[in-house]
């Protein structure tokens, strides 16, 4: 099959995961100016700037909601974001999924070298997280096969290094869809090689204690570094995993990891 069939295969594929995810009749969660206002999405976007920077929120997300409303992917996701935080605005998790959604019913048919490309993927990615889950209260259901599938999308279509991280560990689980280590590490493989640092923990846990796939205990030990000075406080399962791969580990293992980590940064990290 050609690539571009196949891109038109998943395009398909795609369309028809989204149509299921919202009941006939659903509302977006755009709530901007009339459409009959004359401005452009790109000016509302840079009003939404101009508006943040004087400290005018209403003002700001009145502009973003327009510039969302009228196709500008940036706008659209920066307004799902807020909604999923609740910046600026009302936290609503059915707000920002439905933001996101729009986004990929609009753009689905763009691929990787489209320069939204990357607001598109991470609102594939996004849905697909909310999918996992559900929202409760809503008509967003518990639906993990579906969220595989547009986490596959993301990561096929647009190498997506979340939506990889997403896939691998959703595959590694076995959770909406089965259970197929070898085709989770290579998805981890992929989102490690960008420096996804959630993606380099679980691969480099996997590889320093053979766990599903052939011990690689210097190279484990050099993702886990990597990915132990990336997280954030407020991921200790990495230190964890670090620190207890670090006790495990002999010093022959860590002289290699560590020289390992040097010619990462060296070379890779960007």
């Amino acid at each position: 099959m050609r690539i571009s069939d196949r891109l038109t295969l998943r395009v398909a594929l795609v369309a028809t995961v989204l149509a299921a995810t919202l009941p006939a009749g659903g509302a977006f969660a755009f709530d901007g100016q009339p459409s009959g206002d004359a401005r452009s999405a790109l000016d509302a976007f840079r009003a939404y700037g101009r508006a943040l920077r004087d400290g005018r929120t209403d003002d700001a997300v009145s502009a973003l909601q327009y510039a969302a409303s009228g196709g500008h992917a940036a706008s659209a996701w920066r307004l799902g974001r807020m909604y999923m935080e609740g910046e600026g605005v009302a936290r609503s998790d059915l707000k920002a999924f439905e933001t996101f959604r729009q986004i990929t019913i609009t753009r689905r048919e763009e691929g990787p070298n489209s320069p939204d490309a990357r607001f598109i993927s991470s609102a594939f990615v996004a849905m697909g997280n909310y999918l996992v889950e559900g929202i409760p209260n809503t008509y967003v259901r518990p639906d993990p096969g579906k969220a595989v599938e547009l986490y596959f999308y993301a990561a096929s279509t647009f190498g997506d290094a979340d939506g990889q991280f997403r896939l691998g560990r959703m595959l590694l689980e076995g959770k909406g869809a089965p259970r197929d280590p070898r085709q989770a590490a290579r998805w981890l493989q992929l989102a490690a090689q960008k420096s996804h640092h959630q993606a380099q923990a679980v691969l480099g846990h996997m590889l320093f204690t053979g766990r599903d796939v052939p011990r690689a205990a210097p190279r484990g030990l050099m993702f886990l570094t990597l990915a132990k000075e990336a997280a954030s406080e407020n991921e200790p399962w990495i230190s964890e995993m670090y620190e207890e791969a670090m006790r495990q580990a002999s010093d022959d293992e860590r002289g290699v990891a560590l020289r390992m980590v040097e010619t990462w940064i060296k070379t890779v990290r960007r």
